[in-house]
């Protein structure tokens, strides 16, 4: 692995690079922050994929790819003398120190937990209003739940046993099935949604990331179906030419796979 002055040097050709293209090449000169937002979304989805497949090499590249937008926007902020790259790093730095205070100070954790609680105080105490005012309404609905209920934990609203969530995800479907025979639409989405969250919800205290869960089961699922297709092309058929049994056949071969 590299040296410190090595990464540092690395790091400082990065911004001579992000310096020179900035100045010449026409793309990059009239990129602003808005134009770039949607590109870095879709930059962080791309990463995390590389870390789902377990793919290190695409993992670095991906960082990479990341790390160029954050000198990116930098750089527009230090064009309009808002801020700078040092102006991030320091902030960031800045920000450690102070929520790590059993790092840093004289505070004193036993373990995970309590570093969260600590993390969602020191926040409070830094002029949040809510502990929910860093959850981004943009974030997918499935991650927003994760987090809405990770930092509301954070501060002690929280269930105390695995078996009260699984109670309530319980309960959630009940009123679910309630609205299903009543088919009443907006009730239904309403109840659907509280299923969900309640899931999401039991996931944490199954230490289970639900985004994560989904999309193995999402990657498992186009697996099996592309493998289905692909049996299908060699039977000469389409699948809507095939029986739900026939299809079944080549299913249940996948899942064996």
């Amino acid at each position: 692995m590299s040296t410190r002055d090595e990464q540092l040097k690395a790091f400082d050709r990065l911004l001579t690079i992000m310096d020179e293209l900035r100045e010449q090449c026409p793309w990059d000169r009239k990129q602003t922050m808005e134009s770039l937002r949607h590109l870095t979304i879709e930059e962080t989805y791309e990463l995390g994929d590389a870390i789902l497949e377990k793919d290190l090499n695409e993992v670095k590249k991906e960082l990479g790819d990341l790390l160029l937008h954050i000198v990116f926007y930098a750089k527009i902020g230090s064009e309009t003398n808002d801020f700078d790259i040092a102006d991030v790093a320091n902030d960031i730095c800045g920000k450690l120190i102070n929520r790590h205070p059993h790092i840093y100070g004289d505070v004193k954790v036993n373990d995970e937990e309590e570093v969260k609680q600590n993390w969602e105080n020191i926040k409070l105490k830094e002029g949040k209003k809510s502990v929910l005012q860093g959850v981004p309404n943009s974030l997918p609905a499935l991650v927003k739940a994760n987090r809405i209920q990770e930092k509301v934990a954070g501060v002690g609203f929280d269930w105390e046993q695995p078996q009260q969530v699984f109670e309530k995800v319980q309960e959630e479907l009940s009123e679910l099935q309630e609205e299903v025979l009543r088919n009443d639409s907006d009730r239904l989405e309403a109840e659907y949604g509280d299923v969900l969250f309640s899931m999401v919800n039991y996931a944490r205290f199954l230490h289970i990331n639900p985004e994560n869960a989904l999309e193995r089961t999402n990657k498992k699922f186009i697996k099996r179906f592309q493998y289905l297709e692909s049996k299908a092309k060699e039977a000469g058929k389409s699948l809507k030419e095939m029986t739900l049994a026939e299809m079944d056949v080549f299913w249940e071969e996948a899942k064996s796979l």
